[in-house]
């Protein structure tokens, strides 16, 4: 069952910033996106718990350098994934 994507505003940013800098990688984030909801877990997205300043987060690769970093949360009674912010690895920690 897919669940569903909540965009921060600072998503919706980073997102934003992300793709005016690397055009070409649009494709690779709405794939990570469409796997995320369909199974956070999918070994492709390399999905892993977050600790220090980032800790009760998580991440997943979108390609070699690029992460999003998302919590599971819950949504009108449903379990949800709240996307916080998408960068290079040396922006999102």
């Amino acid at each position: 069952m897919k669940q569903l994507l909540l965009r921060t505003n600072s998503f919706i940013r980073a997102a934003k910033r992300t793709v005016k800098k690397h055009p070409f990688i649009v494709k690779d984030i709405q794939e990570t996106l469409e796997l995320l909801s369909e199974d956070a877990f999918h070994p492709l997205l390399k999905t892993h718990k977050l600790k220090g300043d980032l800790e009760g987060s998580w991440a997943c690769s979108v390609s070699f350098e690029l992460r999003i970093i998302f919590s599971f949360v819950q949504h009108e009674g449903m379990d949800a994934i709240l996307l916080e912010t998408v960068g290079t690895h040396e922006e999102v920690y």
